[in-house]
């Protein structure tokens, strides 16, 4: 395991609190839907990759399956997800999003993209530039 100085610290600790800022900023252009940002987290995986079993999305989000369950029927009971017959084990059911939850999470990211595009067009190319060189850095360290 590599040895962390006190440098590598100090850009930890620095790098966590402007992510934590800019995340609790997008968050603040989020339309109030009613849902909790867990259900929207788990409609959004849902999304991504695909249909999955309620086991597999508590997996995804890294929650226990008793505690998805109650996102997963908040879900159902709005319109955003929908559970069909597994094809392979009658056992297990599939969740997948509806056309209401896409649009749900569309018109989210439109809002929060048109706030972030606004700010960035304050900066410069040099400036953008750099944001692009380090964008694969910070999606990297976000899903190890």
């Amino acid at each position: 395991m590599p040895t962390v100085t006190v440098a590598d610290a100090a850009l930890a600790s620095q790098l966590r609190m402007t992510v934590m800022r800019l995340a609790r900023r997008l968050r603040a252009q989020r339309v109030d839907t009613g849902h909790t940002l867990s259900q929207l987290a788990a409609l959004a995986t849902v999304e991504r990759h695909g249909p999955m079993s309620p086991g597999e999305l508590a997996g995804h989000e890294k929650v226990q399956p008793p505690s998805m369950t109650k996102v997963v029927a908040r879900l159902e009971e709005d319109g955003l997800l929908q559970r069909s017959a597994h094809p392979s084990d009658r056992r297990q059911h599939l969740l997948a999003v509806t056309r209401a939850g896409r649009d749900l999470l569309a018109a989210d990211r439109r809002r929060r993209d048109a706030w972030l595009s606004r700010h960035l067009a304050g900066l410069d190319a040099d400036e953008l530039a750099a944001l692009a060189q380090v964008l694969p850095l910070l999606q990297g360290l976000a899903e190890s």
